[in-house]
């Protein structure tokens, strides 16, 4: 059974616009930080769907490169968030001035 490739293209600009759609909206930090993961997979799929369309390995490399930053990512961004939340006891992302101080 074949899918044809524009479904994955849609699908991946339906994610993306999911994730910005989260991170202009939501005033949470956690719900702020899973859009931007979001947006960072729907780029992985249309990586992965273009480098399958031009028989190259090019976009596992490029996911795979995305992935480690990712990765990256939450390690440091998580600990900023938890650091944050312990120190005010919120999470809205409207309240954070911490970083004035």
């Amino acid at each position: 059974m074949f899918v044809p490739i524009a479904y994955y293209l849609v699908l991946s600009a339906i994610l993306f616009s999911i994730g910005v759609a989260a991170f202009l909206i939501k005033r949470n930090i956690i719900t702020v930080f899973m859009s931007i993961e979001l947006m960072l997979n729907a780029v992985n799929l249309t990586f992965v769907t273009l480098g399958r369309m031009m028989h190259a390995l090019d976009g596992q490399i490029a996911v795979f490169f995305v992935l480690v930053v990712a990765a990256a990512e939450v390690v440091v961004g998580l600990a900023i968030i938890v650091a944050i939340f312990r120190r005010r006891a919120s999470a809205d992302a409207d309240q954070i001035n911490l970083l004035k101080n």
